[in-house]
């Protein structure tokens, strides 16, 4: 299931900073950046679980933002893309 995951964490401040490093890491281990805030995850249920509540533990709910909007199984065809950046495709090779 694809999950695009948004945040928008707080760097008043040294703690905000370590939060938005630690977000961006949580999200990179599970997914692909496709903005400076914004990652794709396809994942199964399980695994999107387990990230989600990572995430949940790391940002200040008082001070911070994050979304999940769930795309589902069927997403890629409910996402377009236009611009600079090349696309990618989660599901093709992985070459390390």
């Amino acid at each position: 299931m694809m999950v695009l995951v948004s945040y928008d964490v707080s760097t008043t401040d040294a703690k905000g900073r370590t939060r938005i490093r630690k977000v961006a890491k949580t999200c990179q281990n599970y997914g692909q950046r496709v903005q400076n805030s914004v990652f794709e995850i396809d994942a199964d249920y399980g695994t999107f679980l387990r990230v989600k509540d990572q995430l949940l533990k790391l940002i200040d709910e008082e001070k911070d933002s994050l979304r999940f909007y769930y795309l589902g199984n069927h997403w890629a065809r409910r996402v377009e893309h236009f611009g600079a950046k090349e696309t990618y495709d989660p599901e093709g090779v992985l070459i390390i």
